[in-house]
Order: structure tokens, then sequence, then C-alpha cells
């Protein structure tokens, strides 16, 4: 005879079920990279550290202090930010972005019904441009624009999270043409299936903020873009900016989606909402072959692209597999006072640091060119050389000074904090990712 359900176990089952339904999907390949993440941080404060001790011993190592700066505002303390944020912040939907550091960030504000096309080409009817990826070249040209006060229609935004993830596309308008003030609003998808607070399903999240000016973040000491307290106004822009670009948009709006409240983002602004969720239905829009085209163009241009800090990365192994080289030479060249026994173990120990050293470089190209593997395994070179030198510079084996041995640490340290950033590792993870959730063109039917 079947045992009786008991009310209470059913409704304690019901509501686990219910929030994990509710929980920010968090990706499977992150164990590694969580791991290699906590390395980079301790790395980052030792070399800030070592920095600064060395730094202060001489008149001109003063001028260290804006280098230690940059370590602190955009590696350290994002870390320390990032790692500590993933204590305390709740890990479930309720409204709110997160910055690369783990902060709460602009408010989710914000949704569409639609394929990617349908978004796109509203989006570009409206008068809107895609941002640029952030990159050595894209990130120059805004701080010329910024001083310069010379239109830059697509400079990039900074990234913020959602469902564990940066977001897929960002929007943006210049105001009279000056980059530090412009109307921008970021979208993600959400996951197959994924419902909100509620039950609603949508198949695309957005935040939509209205820049002011350009200044230091309250939190990080970062320089970034300043945002506008209400960002209702900015949402309601948006919103009216797509039905005016095409009369087939539709909208509904989920009346006290959030409780309206007041709070502060990832950069220290105030902001206010009044909590109620605008959803744009696309469902009737007709992308045309130019939009269609476009939008092609930039979703392959943006897969085939790696990030910022992997170019950076592989670039500072390349950096530090010259410098190792230049050791090579310089041991070759002082044999002075060696045996024949002692030369030939030398030329041995060289051989083997040569081969290391072709394996970094063959390693770096195959994580440009998207080698998942290879960025696991120069993750692990680079932590094992930094631990080798901490380990050597605390039983006094080396002295870190001002001199080519920092240089060396310097290096290594900044290849493995560029190399275990959340976006190196999410662009190094794509093409398993992309069989697990649908492609920013291939948005799930709500």
């Amino acid at each position: 005879m079947p045992h009786a359900s008991d009310p209470a176990e059913e409704r304690s089952t019901t509501v686990r079920r219910s929030a994990l339904r509710m929980q920010q999907p968090l990706d499977r390949f992150t164990v590694f990279d969580r791991v290699a993440f906590l390395i980079g941080t301790v790395a980052a404060v030792w070399l800030a550290t070592l920095l600064v001790l060395q730094g202060f011993r001489t008149w001109w190592g003063l001028g260290l202090a804006l280098v230690v700066w940059a370590l602190l505002a955009y590696l350290a303390l994002p870390r320390l930010h990032k790692m500590l944020s993933d204590l305390y912040v709740p890990d479930y939907f309720f409204g709110r972005t997160r910055t690369v550091d783990g902060l709460l960030g602009d408010p989710v504000n914000l949704a569409v019904d639609g394929s990617f096309e349908q978004l796109d080409a509203v989006m570009r009817r409206a008068g809107w441009h895609t941002a640029d990826e952030i990159s050595p070249s894209s990130t120059w040209g805004i701080i010329v624009s910024t001083l310069t006060r010379r239109s830059y229609p697509t400079a990039p935004v900074s990234n913020l999270y959602l469902f564990g993830r940066r977001q897929d596309v960002a929007y943006q308008q210049e105001v009279a043409g000056n980059p530090k003030q412009r109307h921008h609003v970021r979208f993600w998808h959400t996951p197959p299936g994924w419902p909100l607070p509620g039950g609603a399903r949508v198949d695309w999240l957005g935040a939509g903020t209205y820049d002011t000016d350009v200044g230091l973040s309250l939190f990080t000491l970062q320089i970034t873009h300043r945002i506008d307290e209400d960002t209702d106004v900015e949402r309601d822009f948006v919103v009216s900016s797509a039905t005016t670009a095409d009369d087939s948009v539709r909208v509904r709006v989920l009346s006290d989606f959030t409780t309206g409240y007041h709070s502060r983002n990832g950069g220290g602004d105030r902001f206010i909402t009044d909590g109620d969720l605008p959803i744009l239905d696309l469902s009737e829009v007709e992308p045309s072959l130019t939009d269609t085209t476009l939008t092609a163009s930039y979703v392959a241009e943006k897969r085939a692209r790696p990030p910022m800090t992997t170019i950076f990365g592989a670039v500072v192994v390349l950096v530090g597999a010259v410098l190792s080289g230049l050791d090579i030479v310089n041991a070759l060249a002082d044999t002075a006072g060696l045996d024949e026994i002692e030369i030939a173990a030398l030329w041995i120990v060289l051989g083997v640091f040569a081969l290391a050293l072709v394996i970094q470089i063959v390693l770096a190209i195959s994580m440009l060119r998207g080698g998942r593997r290879a960025r696991n395994t120069l993750i692990v070179l680079l932590t094992i050389t930094i631990i080798g030198a901490a380990v050597s510079y605390l039983d006094g084996t080396i002295a870190l000074g001002l001199d080519f041995a920092l240089l060396n640490a310097t290096v290594q340290c900044l290849g493995l904090l560029a190399l275990t950033t959340d976006s190196a590792g999410a662009w190094s993870r794509r093409r398993l990712t992309d069989d697990l959730e649908p492609a920013p063109h291939e948005a799930p039917a709500s």
C-alpha cells in the first residue's frame, strides 16, 4: 500500500525546485577558472607589495606609485571584490546585473520577445549603434575622443554580467557628438526555459542607462562613466525609440516587476526605479536583407575576435619567452671557469629551457586561435613559474629588486592575471558553450 504523501514535504520540494529555477545558471566549466582566478589574485597582491617595497627604497622609484595604483585599481581590488561578492551576493535573479568585480550593477529594466535579427533590425532603424568590443584600439579611441570631444558613435561599453556571462550585445547613441554623454542599453538572451519571477518568459533582458560624464568609480577607483540617477527615463527612451522606428513593435508592461527602490551600481552611482518592466514584442518585425546581412556580419566578427585580455595574455607570454631567451644567451656567453662537463650540463639545461620557450610560443598562438587546452596549459605553466619565483624569493635564493628578476616576475604575473579573467575563460570555452546555450541570433522561443 503506497505511503500517503506529506503535504509539508511536497511543499518543501516545490520551494526547492522553484529556487533552483530562479538561479542564474552557472557555467559548468568554472572550477579550473576559479582556482586559477584565486592564484592570480594572490599574484596581483604579491606583485603590488613587491613594487611598493622596492619602489620606495630609491627616490626615483616613487614613479612606481602609478603602476601600483593601476595594479590595485584594475587587478587586485576587482579580484578581491569578485571573491568576496561570490560569498555574499545572492545567486539568483532579482533584477540586477553584476560588474566584472561581482558587485551589483545596473538594474534590469527592459525585456524583449523576438530573435536577434529582429532586435538588431529595430535598434538599427531607431538610430542605435552596436558598441565596439573592448580592445587596445577601441580603448585608445574612447580615451582620445573623450579628451578631444570628438564623436565616437560605436565606442565600447564596460561589461556587465547576467546569467554568469557578459552582455550579448550593447547599443548606444551619442548626444551631440559628445562621447561623455550617451544613451546605451545592454541585452542578454535568457537560457532556454528560464522563467522571470512570477513565471513570465521572455527572450531577452536588457539594462538601459544614460551616461552623464566620466569620473572615478567610488568602489574600485577605476575611470568609468557616471550614469543618470533616473534609469526609468532611459528605459522609456529605449522603448519610445523602438516603437517610433517600427510600427509593428508592440509593448506590454509587467507592472511592479520589482518593488520600486533606490540603490547604487558597481561604479557607486545612485539610481532609482519604479520597478516596472516593459516588454518589447518584436515577433511581427520583418528584417530586410540589409538588416540580416549586417546582423550576420556582427555576429561572425564578435565570435571570431578574441577579447583584449586573451590578446594581452598571449603578448605577455611571448614577452616572457623573449626575456627568458635573453637569460639563455647571457648564460651561454658566461662560461668562463667551467670545465667541459659543467659546460655540457649547462647546454642540456639551456636546451630544456629553449624547448619550454618554443612550447609556450606554440601554446600562445594556439590560444589566440581559440584553443581551450592551450590556455589552461599556459595558466598551469605560469602558476608553476610564479610559485617557483615566490619560493626562491622567500628562502633568499633570489633577491627581487628593481632589476631583471622583478621585471620577469611582473611579466609572469600579468600574463596569469590576463588569462584568468572571466572574458578570457568564456572566449576559450565558446565552442563548448555554443552547444549548451543558444547563440545571440538563435534566441529561445518564449
